[in-house]
């Protein structure tokens, strides 16, 4: 019975948000107070709605009602408890529920938290909000129903992909949707706006929270796909410039550069169009992310392989949203004139210079990604676009971008002197050059990359801690140490992201240029070099798991004669869905990982094994979680959570 009053909410949950679409728009557009107020409890009531409908669909797999196709489809009674509820996602039909679920969440929390906002932009945005409910409610009763039945329930279900069956996989959707559909309220932040007919410093601050949190919740969902597949696949890689990997980064560089852009905006009210313009495309790119994985016309690891004929449905959504939106912006465009003016050296022109490498950095990825598409509808040729070409495109933006920062970090607003600028950061350059160089000398018969990336990460870490220290002024250590506790949390947070940024980057130079591989047919006892270490294969053995059948290898790793760790690496077979997966054995180091796949068994007794060291693998996820973090300390400055202290308010102005 649970699940029919689920299925029934959605219902209601699609004429609510009808109410919660139509009527604050029609209030705004009246000035009708009364009317407007209908935004906050529709918006409240359809996230309950979506909420109890979400908790019915997680009550069925748990409690394993069969009669449910998605249930059967997707689960199984020997799957661990934790799968179980991760499963409710881990299909189309219960990931569009979720997302929708999210979206509701995004809207309930502007009407709870937006009360500092002028009522009709704050029904405007409410109503933005409403209407992509609408559409994204309709798709799912319409195509991808989850709580279909069926007449005849099975007395088991086919189980969860085994390749889901995963801890990083469990939490790396839901952060990645809080992403993706996050970025909706900056669209319908521009969306209010440009109905309001004004942008200005106001507008700037009250944008920058909800894109920040986006920001946030992206970043973290991007290092956990990332992280799931360095240790899930067993390739021994942590980015494969595959399609599903593209559509959720190239949302994260155009949110980068929304929430630079918002600075300007916000503190030069110039820039006005352009951010408008950033704050329709991020969320176009989450919707065109959303096609991709879901349209079942790009293949991929990650991907729901589903019937194109709701790739169609996306694009509609897509179109209707994209089209109406730049639409009202080719119409609003002459009225958001810029009153700042700046120089050609200066903080804007070096924030407008980052806008433009990351989103002609997403410009590229996105030709990259969707060019094999292109090809084969319209030249009839199958190609295959990957990992090279990406590496050689973006590299030279993320390059630049790394350049840039710690320089466009330290200038002034308006007009900034390049010597002077530079001044506290020539150390910094030269320490940073001094490091690599020595790196290079030490590296026999490598590539540059690795010392590019020492360059590059320490000149970024190191000029976000002098950006910090120039803060503090002049005088005393002693006083300039109690002032940088001081500094408020914006400032702090930039910096600390900049640095993960660095930190990144190093990582994944690293990674690259320094990496040992090894691929070799080896015997049980069988001893062989890795690098510094030596590995010995103890032992294969069958397994039995809760679900799964699994081969066990038991293999030690010594250094110079001394046991460093024994791994466990499994090849698993899940019988109920005929898939096969890989579990690496990974004996995690500050500065290396060793990294062991056990392969099939071959024809003279042997197994097939491959052996990495990926040198600063831990660096590359903690410098994710340091962006991440230094975006909280920023989001938790009170300017900025609650826009207090706008210098302006959006005034009703009307939109005829």
């Amino acid at each position: 019975m649970i699940v029919e009053f689920g299925h029934f909410a959605l219902v209601l949950a699609l004429g609510v948000a009808l109410i919660q679409s139509v009527l604050p728009l029609w209030g705004a557009y009246r000035r009708n107070a009364a009317v407007m107020a209908v935004a906050e409890p529709a918006a409240l009531i359809q996230f309950a709605l979506v909420a109890f409908s979400f908790v019915a669909l997680t009550y069925a797999f748990v409690a394993s009602d069969f009669s449910l196709k998605l249930v059967v489809d997707n689960s199984h009674t020997l799957k661990p408890m934790l799968y179980k509820v991760s499963g409710v996602w881990g299909n189309h039909e219960g990931s569009l529920l979720l997302w929708t679920l999210i979206l509701a969440l995004f809207g309930a929390c502007a009407a709870v938290f937006g009360g500092n906002l002028p009522p009709t932009l704050k029904a405007r945005v409410i109503g933005v909000q409403g209407l992509i409910g609408v559409a994204f409610l309709l798709f799912m009763l319409l195509t991808s129903n989850p709580f279909l039945r069926l007449a005849v329930p099975p007395l088991d279900g086919h189980d969860l992909n085994p390749l889901l069956q995963d801890p990083g996989l469990a939490f790396h959707p839901p952060f990645l949707y809080l992403g993706y559909v996050g970025l909706s309220m900056s669209f319908s932040f521009a969306v209010a706006a440009l109905l309001e007919g004004r942008v200005d410093a106001a507008w700037g601050r009250w944008v920058r929270p909800w894109t920040l949190a986006a920001w946030i919740f992206l970043t973290i969902g991007i290092a956990l796909g990332s992280w799931w597949a360095y240790y899930e696949l067993g390739w021994g890689g942590f980015w494969f410039w595959d399609p599903v990997e593209n559509a959720s980064f190239m949302p994260w560089l155009l949110a980068g550069a929304l929430l630079h852009s918002a600075i300007v905006v916000e503190k030069r009210e110039s820039l006005k169009a352009w951010t408008i313009l950033l704050a329709i495309m991020a969320f176009g790119f989450s919707l065109i992310g959303t096609f991709i994985v879901r349209s079942g016309v790009i293949t991929s690891v990650h991907a729901f392989a589903n019937d194109p004929e709701r790739g169609v449905f996306i694009l509609m959504i897509l179109g209707v949203f994209m089209g109406g939106a730049l639409t009202l912006f080719a119409f609003r465009a002459g009225t958001m004139e810029a009153k700042g003016v700046f120089s050609m050296v200066s903080r804007e022109s070096a924030l407008v210079i980052n806008n433009l490498l990351l989103a002609v950095a997403c410009f590229v990825i996105f030709i990259g990604t969707i060019w094999p598409l292109a090809a084969e509808l319209f030249f009839d040729r199958k190609l295959s676009v990957g990992e090279p070409f990406f590496n050689a495109a973006f590299t030279p933006f993320i390059v630049a971008l790394a350049m840039l920062m710690p320089i466009g970090a330290m200038m002034p607003w308006k007009r900034a002197d390049v010597g002077r600028t530079l001044r506290p950061l020539w150390p910094v350059l030269a320490l940073s050059l001094a490091c690599g160089a020595l790196v290079f000398a030490i590296q026999t018969g490598r590539s540059a990359m690795g010392p590019i990336g020492v360059v590059l990460g320490l000149w970024v870490v190191l000029g976000s801690v002098t950006d910090l220290w120039a803060r503090t002024g002049r005088g005393a250590v002693s006083g300039r140490l109690a002032r940088l506790t001081r500094l408020p949390r914006a400032d702090w947070g930039k910096a600390v992201s900049h640095a993960g940024l660095g930190i990144t980057v190093f990582a994944v130079a690293a990674m690259l240029s320094w990496k040992i591989e090894d691929i070799r047919v080896v015997q049980v006892g069988e001893t062989f070099p890795l690098g510094q270490y030596e590995v010995t294969l103890k032992s294969v053995d069958r397994v039995e798991g809760p679900n799964y059948l699994s081969t066990m290898a038991q293999m030690e790793l010594r250094s110079g004669g001394s046991l460093v760790a024994v791994l466990t690496p499994e090849k698993r077979f899940y019988p109920v869905a005929g898939m096969p997966t890989t579990e690496a054995g990974i004996d995690s180091g500050l500065f290396r990982d060793v990294y062991l796949v056990i392969g099939d068994a071959q024809d003279n007794g042997g197994w097939a094994v491959r052996s990495y060291v990926e040198p600063f693998a831990m660096w590359l996820w903690g410098g994710a979680i340091i962006m991440a973090l230094g975006g909280m300390l920023s989001l938790s400055d009170r300017r900025y959570r609650v826009a207090a202290g706008a210098s302006k308010r959006l005034d009703a102005v009307p939109a005829e």
